[in-house]
């Protein structure tokens, strides 16, 4: 089980996630990072004003699915900057349209769903620096 914050519609929650079976890709790895790196989280926030080139595709933090559903809408492309609670993705889960939102302000270098997909509670949707 790993313990994160998640923060929907500007109410924060405390949830534990179970990881289970499935393909294994490089996403696993990064998710590690917020977890470990959540108290030191103003030192890449510091250091992003002084990089000017642009945010390395898949660098960040994992953006993860609260829940297992459906994605019927993707609202940002890779490069666009976005704010706290902006919708990234609209998650379909029990006849219900979830927006998902960034969580802090920042840049989104990857997106790993398409409209359509099936994702499973705790898949990577985006990554956001």
């Amino acid at each position: 089980m790993r313990k994160f914050n998640v923060t929907v519609n500007g109410q924060a929650y405390e949830v534990e996630v179970e990881e289970v079976g499935g393909v294994q890709t490089a996403a696993p790895v990064r998710a590690a990072a917020p977890v470990a790196a959540a108290p030191a989280a103003a030192a890449p926030k510091a250091a992003a004003p002084k990089a000017a080139a642009p945010a390395a595709a898949g660098a960040g933090d994992p953006i993860k699915a609260p829940m297992p559903g459906n994605i019927l809408d993707v609202k940002v492309k890779v490069g666009d900057k976005v704010k706290n609670g902006d919708a990234i993705v609209i998650l379909e889960a029990m006849k219900m349209e979830n927006p998902i939102p960034a969580p802090r302000d920042g840049t989104i270098t990857s997106i790993t769903v398409t409209k359509g997909a099936t994702v499973e509670a705790g898949q990577v949707l985006a990554t956001i620096q």
